[in-house]
């Protein structure tokens, strides 16, 4: 009996997978002319889809259409006005009248059409918020664009709020986004590529860049990359990132994200490209570099000294937000030496109740910063920053209270975590953020030392670092002067007359020389 059931079981599970496959396989065969076993054929493959509509609309004795559109997706208002049509136009007894025609010209009029015989295509089209039109006794079935579902307004990004500079941002759909890039490169030169990525969620993606300025190799690169990617479905920008990236395990980015169109089309200027993906405002752009991530929207609308004097500030605290808590820990552990008398007897008196060593000090007051930080993203935005801000001022005033963490420490985390802030890109703030914790154990484990072989470490790391062929650290390593323009400093917009050498393709002249107004 057990082996009759197992037989009974491998041949239903046999079974089963040959009606998958035929499942699968079905949707290849042409439509026929026979309307009522295309309805039927249509209505199995959309089996328990209780958003797709099947509209049968009679137009005479002899003829009928067939509409089939996901309710939501499409504007259904075109339809009724083109069946009104119909119905007037049949009523005259032309000698010769082609409904298939006849309903092609209408829908021309008010959306594009295209025609296929395919099943497959058909269900895809279906899919794709397309309204698909069959007519009785025709084998060809015609896709109209009817896209009419709800979508967000264009908005400033809340991510990256600038002071001075174009307010809009992108949203969820793929044309409006590309749309804002044309509105501001309004050039033949701009190309933008479509690819399909996903199995089942057949996702639009764009690859956007400027002929010419974009490298050919890298814009090759990225085709390669993209069509390589096999995966169900893609719901947003952080699926292709995965895959595309050069070093997946190191906690640097080297793709990167924004979602203001502003950045984008700077960095298309530059020779870079760009990835828009549908149904996500986050759009990628490669190469990047180390200095990509440490530059703001506004250093290229504000005067180029004021900008200069932020990024060295920004530069600063940017290194603080990794250096600071192990250097204290390092110094208050082994090099007291180097304290001033009067600040190590401060900081003694402090400590003098507290019954934990400074490197577990900091690791707690580090994960309760991180966790008062997690806890005011994820909470509703009225209560999130209220939350943060007085979890932060309760619990570290509780804690020296009671003994358990040192006033110094409490200042430390706190100049650490606004230091953090200051930085533009978020993703490349979580890697420093990433990386303090074993500077920590570092600096714990041997002092000053830990921390000079930990810098050294990330400093290697960095240098070997490549996002699609361009150096992590170029233009500094390897060393290029006349392209240092745009990294430590903000050169005068008339004087940076080259795009970056190792990303730019064949126009590498920005701006011509010898436009400096002369007094």
């Amino acid at each position: 009996m057990r082996l009759l059931q197992n037989l009974r079981k491998r041949k239903t599970f046999k079974l089963s997978e040959m009606i998958d496959s035929f499942s699968i396989e079905e949707p290849d065969q042409s439509i026929k002319s026979d309307l009522s076993a295309n309805e039927h054929f249509l209505r199995d493959i959309f089996q328990q889809c209780s958003d797709v509509v099947f509209r049968v609309v009679p137009i005479n004795d002899k003829t009928k259409l067939l509409f089939v559109y996901i309710d939501g997706l499409c504007d259904t208002k075109p339809l009724d006005e083109m069946v009104l049509n119909l119905g007037r136009a049949s009523e005259k007894k032309c000698e010769v009248f082609i409904f298939e025609e006849f309903v092609a010209n209408q829908l021309r009029a008010v959306a594009q059409i295209k025609s296929t015989q395919n099943v497959n295509e058909l269900v895809n089209g279906i899919l794709t918020a397309n309204v698909a039109v069959l007519v009785e006794g025709e084998t060809t079935a015609l896709l109209a664009d009817l896209k009419g579902f709800e979508k967000r307004s264009i908005e400033e990004p809340s991510a990256e709020p600038v002071i001075r500079g174009p307010r809009d941002g992108f949203t969820e759909i793929l044309r409006v986004n590309t749309s804002l890039i044309r509105r501001r490169i309004r050039s033949p030169r701009l190309k933008i590529e479509s690819f399909t990525i996903g199995k089942l969620s057949k996702t639009d993606v764009a690859v956007v860049y400027i002929e010419k300025i974009a490298s050919d190799s890298v814009i090759e690169e990225v085709r390669k990359r993209l069509e390589s990617i096999e995966i169900d479905g893609v719901i947003e920008t952080g699926y292709i990132e995965e895959f595309v990236e050069d070093f997946p395990f190191s906690p640097f980015p080297q793709v990167q994200n924004t979602e203001r169109p502003d950045i984008v089309c700077g960095s298309l200027l530059e020779g870079k490209v760009s990835i828009f993906v549908d149904n996500t405002p986050s759009v990628l752009i490669v190469p990047m570099t180390f200095w990509s991530g440490l530059q703001a929207a506004e250093d290229y609308y504000e005067r180029f000294i004021y900008v200069t004097f932020i990024r060295w500030i920004r530069y600063i605290l940017f290194n603080i937000s990794l250096l600071l808590p192990s250097i204290y820990v390092a110094v208050t552990t082994y090099h007291t030496q180097l304290i001033p008398t009067n600040l190590l007897i401060s900081i003694a008196a402090a400590r003098e109740d507290v019954p934990f060593p400074v490197l577990f000090e900091a690791f707690m007051m580090e994960l309760m910063f991180e966790a008062l930080r997690e806890a005011g993203i994820r909470l509703p935005k009225t209560i999130g920053s209220a939350v943060s801000i007085v979890g932060a001022l309760v619990i570290g005033e509780a804690a020296v209270q009671a003994g358990i963490i040192s006033a110094p420490m409490v200042i430390v985390v706190a100049a650490t975590g606004i230091a953090s802030f200051a930085v533009p890109r978020y993703n490349l703030g979580t890697a420093y953020r990433l990386l303090r914790f074993p500077m920590l154990i570092l600096a714990g484990l041997f002092g000053l030392y830990g921390v000079i072989l930990g810098t050294i470490a990330i400093l290697i790391h960095l240098v070997h670092l490549q996002s699609f062929g361009v150096p992590y650290l170029s233009p500094i390593a390897p060393q290029s002067p006349k392209y240092l323009k745009d990294v430590l400093v903000r050169a005068p917009r008339w004087s940076m007359h080259r795009r970056p050498i190792r990303i730019a393709g064949q126009d590498k002249t920005r701006i011509p020389e010898g436009q400096r107004t002369k007094t």
